[in-house]
């Protein structure tokens, strides 16, 4: 005991994500909600400043605005979907690109240091929200029976290959998408971060209270390989927001092509 204090190394888990209310008495109302708000509010602000007042001559938040909507538009929109039709999805990437990058780096803002999306039922959402929007667009340009006969049935694929490509094709473009989607950005959002507390949890334990020499030094080299882990999270967060827009982008591109 130190200072009345147990020195017992208690190793970070999955229970260390179940945050309180911040308020009590409203249950509902944790850290995760607090940083999607916040979130919603600074892509807001940050888009309603950007183009408040557009010239040819961009300020500085003109030209970040603008860099971040080409950014999606080109890179993912087009790119994706093709140059005919993907001006009317971009609105739609572009907030679920900045929301979910916002909610994913928020685990690296001092202050906040928690990742929205390592709750899974966020991710769920998210997956949800894309699932239906990529469903609809496909419903709508080809009816019910056309798109899942779309979705299903491969072009060129031999005709009593169809039994069995049929339900594989169901299961993967129609039931597996966002469970992958969702479950992709879940797990490395949690293990990131979880990944991160043992290295700086039991780096700052081995240091201050271990009693050792020796374990003070392996600690202070686990201190600094956590701050080589929190730049590598700060990697996967964004690359992780990247990848889950861009398989939305293509899902959609998929949904509306004319050949599967």
């Amino acid at each position: 005991m130190i200072a009345g204090v147990s020195t017992e190394f208690n190793p970070p888990g999955p229970e260390d994500f179940n945050l309180p209310p911040i308020f009590s008495g409203v249950e509902w109302f944790t850290k995760p909600v607090l940083v999607a708000a916040l979130s919603v509010v600074v892509i807001v602000w940050f888009f309603w400043g950007a183009s408040r007042k557009a010239a040819v001559v961009p300020s500085k938040l003109q030209f970040a605005g603008e860099l971040g909507y080409n950014f999606v538009r080109n890179s993912i929109a087009r790119d994706a979907i093709g140059s005919q039709e993907h001006m009317k999805y971009v609105p739609y990437l572009c907030g679920l690109f900045f929301f979910i990058l916002l909610n994913n780096v928020a685990a690296s803002v001092p202050l906040i240091q928690f990742p929205t999306f390592s709750h899974v039922g966020w991710a769920y959402v998210a997956a949800a929200m894309s699932w239906v929007v990529y469903n609809a667009v496909g419903i709508k340009k080809h009816g019910v029976l056309g798109y899942f006969k779309h979705q299903t049935m491969p072009a060129g694929v031999p005709g009593w290959l169809m039994p069995l490509m049929i339900p594989i094709e169901f299961i993967s473009n129609i039931l597996v998408r966002p469970i992958s989607l969702s479950l992709r950005l879940f797990a490395n959002m949690f293990a990131g971060h979880i990944l991160l507390l043992v290295f700086v949890l039991g780096g700052e334990y081995m240091l201050l209270h271990s009693g050792s020499i020796a374990l003070g030094g392996v600690g202070i080299l686990t201190l600094l390989m956590g701050l080589a882990i929190a730049g590598l999270e700060l990697f996967v967060q964004c690359i992780q927001a990247y990848i889950f827009v861009v398989l939305t982008a293509q899902y959609i591109g998929s949904a509306i092509a004319d050949d599967h």
